[in-house]
């Protein structure tokens, strides 16, 4: 993926056009949107006449009280609109960075759907969805678009961020391409299908910025709960002007409270916290989605990865390694294994896959092969192609070849030679092992197979068994025969598994989840994956597969990563965590607030409410100033864990809410006692009330 500006929170670059941000969101249409903070907007703007009125001799309390609450009544306001503009300042440099990886360029429209059909040169931002293009070695790939004809290699760094180049084909699962790619060798004919503008770097860019955010379904709940406490707040501040002119009026002592007290109180009592933080929270979620090379089409779909409890996982490259490592030499009849092994790790000195790298340490291991001049062999090497599915080295007239079964056996056969019955049947039987076999040949001669295997990669046991503990269910899903299998999944601590899938197999098996009320993850890169992907509630299609998976799913991941459906999981569960605990934190602080608050607004009328002061503040109009500020400052505080989220530890539902509600819970309600006591302890200590 493009280098994104990692921007620490007080950073300048981000800091400043953040806080301009937070004085446009001043803006009343803006604020409606919040309803929490508009009504704290809506009191700041109260208190303020009251202010104005008072600095005439005509207010109900002093100037300096009434303006030092509308001064931190409106800061209030303003730290819920930087949080947010904050948030939304990181993505603005995510953004940034992804839009400077489109360029302008000339494309080679071809005038019909075939290689060799007549060129016109245009240039990329005319093309339309369907238009075909030819790209070839050194090209840039102008716009979004399946390969229909050739196979090349890719460098794709400019998305991915991964320089290893990939292979593009037509009619297979890695056809997809992306505009601003470059083509390093062969050539591709192109058919497009995006017109400008909706392009996946442009779709990118608008869910980075924001733009289409909607609030998930969860969100939308807590939002309600949250404006249904507002309004009994609301209520119940209400009723206590009458109240008290009643009060006063009946004990004939103390005056009755003042409005700019009950605005201060209907503020602190609010869930004004949460309210100012929830919008961030959502934001930071689906950037650092963004920050793990996975695009989230929405924030419904990063909610509904912390909600999973059923994963579906391909088996290759997700449970094993899927760069298959050398395990056995299989010579056929008349050839030893040494000499197979001697030429199967000369065919593999130059290669530098993982599976050829393993030939050639399984060679030191076997027989002690090693140290090979290459100079005195007067060596040519011969890399692997996607057209041949080979690689080897020819030795003077000597050509060693291993490859694909049907590829050497084209080779063996051109060359005079014919394929032994024996090769393919070791052949086979490696295949029926869930392994690949490659089989050498020197000249028109079959040497014999090795086989490859797929190793469970090392330490996904335990993460499995950390998923468990969590309540989510881990199912493999392979093409490979049931006792195949069973014996990977049984080494990988999967607590399922279904052999022999087809598409029809896969989507059977979500819709039976999914009928049992849970919520089903997978993967997928094909276009027989779409129908699943489509089904699933968590899609994750891989960026190198084709374009209907990436349709089809609601996530795309940059890497092509099969395994990095844990890492969406453990985000969508962080951002889920994150708004529980600082929703607990804010709710209970409303505990502290009353204990400050309310004494200091009835102690004159009702000297016994004195028993509540507890805290023992200063007086009465420190009291609620100390409680006003405190509630401002704690929203500062909380940010960069709401942009950065809570520690996320893989542990069972009942384990985190007792975590939580101890941490965020039991905090929630004695930070704000000490906190406020310290505000308190400050402004008598400086004279100011």
């Amino acid at each position: 993926m493009p280098t994104i500006n990692r921007l620490s929170l007080f950073d300048s670059a981000l800091l400043q056009p953040s806080l301009v941000d937070a004085l446009r969101k001043l803006d009343p249409r803006v604020q409606w949107r919040n309803p929490v903070m508009f009504v704290v907007y809506a009191g700041s703007l109260f208190t303020t006449g009251l202010w104005l009125q008072a600095l005439g001799g005509q207010g109900e309390a002093p100037a300096w009280f009434i303006g030092a609450i509308t001064l931190w009544l409106w800061f209030t306001v303003l730290f819920a609109n930087f949080a947010e503009a904050l948030a939304e300042g990181r993505s603005k440099a995510q953004a940034a960075a992804l839009r400077s990886t489109k360029k302008t360029v000339l494309a080679k429209k071809l005038r019909e759907p075939r290689y060799g059909a007549q060129v016109v040169s245009v240039p990329g931002a005319d093309l339309r969805r369907g238009d075909v293009v030819l790209v070839g070695t050194g090209d840039m790939i102008p716009a979004d678009g399946e390969v229909i004809e050739g196979v090349a290699s890719v460098n794709e760094s400019a998305i991915t961020g991964e320089s290893a180049p990939v292979i593009r084909e037509a009619g297979g699962d890695f056809s997809a391409v992306t505009g601003g790619t470059t083509v390093l060798s062969d050539w591709i004919v192109v058919r497009v299908t995006a017109n400008p503008g909706e392009a996946f770097i442009d779709r990118m860019i608008a869910l980075v910025e924001g733009a289409k955010r909607q609030k998930t379904p969860n969100e939308i709940a807590l939002t309600i709960l949250l404006v249904a406490l507002t309004l009994i707040f609301l209520l119940a501040t209400v009723t206590l002007l009458p109240y008290t002119l009643f009060s006063v009026e009946v004990a004939k002592v103390g005056h009755p409270v003042t409005v700019t007290a009950l605005v201060a109180l209907l503020v602190c009592l609010i869930p004004t916290t949460i309210g100012a933080l929830l919008s961030a929270i959502g934001i930071a979620g689906m950037s650092r989605m963004l920050g793990a090379n996975v695009i989230a089409t929405s924030g419904r779909a990063v909610e509904a990865a912390g909600d999973v409890d059923v994963l579906l996982l391909d088996k290759t490259g997700t449970i094993t390694l899927g760069n298959r490592q050398a395990s056995a030499f299989m010579p056929v009849r008349g050839v030893t294994e040494e000499q197979l092994t001697d030429v199967a790790q000369l065919s593999s000195l130059a290669d530098e896959t993982p599976e050829g790298r393993s030939i050639v340490v399984l060679a030191k291991q076997h027989f002690n092969l090693r140290e090979r001049d290459i100079h005195a062999l007067g060596a040519t090497f011969v890399p692997f192609s996607a057209q041949t599915r080979m690689s080897g080295v020819n030795l003077g007239s000597r050509q060693i070849r291993k490859g694909a079964m049907d590829a050497i056996r084209h080779y063996v056969e051109a060359n005079g030679g014919s394929f032994p019955q024996e090769a393919l049947q070791a052949a086979d039987d490696v295949s029926r092992r869930g392994s690949t076999p490659l089989v050498v040949a020197d000249g028109g001669q079959v040497l014999g197979v090795i086989e490859l295997k797929d190793i469970v990669k090392g330490g996904i046991k335990e993460r499995f068994g950390e998923l468990r503990r969590m309540g989510i269910k881990t199912v493999m899903i392979t093409g490979d025969n049931r006792l195949t299998a069973a014996a990977i999944a049984a080494e990988a601590g999967v607590d399922d598994f279904l052999a022999e899938a087809t598409p029809e197999a896969k989507l059977a098996l979500i819709r039976q989840y999914q009928a049992e009320g849970r919520l089903v993850a997978m993967t997928g890169d094909g276009t027989n994956d779409a129908p699943a992907l489509a089904q699933a509630d968590v899609a994750v299609a891989m960026h190198s597969g084709t374009q209907a998976a990436k349709e089809a799913g609601n996530m795309v991941d940059l890497d092509s990563n099969p395994t990095k459906l844990l890492e969406v999981v453990a985000v969508g569960k962080q951002m889920l965590m994150t708004r529980g605990a600082l929703t607990t934190f804010s709710i209970a602080n409303d505990v502290a607030k009353y204990f400050a608050i309310i004494p200091a607004m009835f102690v004159v009328v009702y000297p016994q409410l004195d028993a509540l002061n507890v805290m023992h503040l200063g007086s009465p109009m420190s009291a609620i100033l100390s409680a006003v500020i405190f509630n401002a400052l704690v929203i500062v505080a909380l940010i960069p864990l709401a942009l950065k989220g809570i520690a996320y530890r893989p542990q069972a539902a009942a384990v985190v809410l007792r975590r939580n509600l101890a941490l965020y819970g039991l905090g929630g309600i004695l930070v704000p006692f000490l906190g406020i006591k310290l505000i308190d302890l400050g402004l008598v200590a400086l004279g100011l009330v």
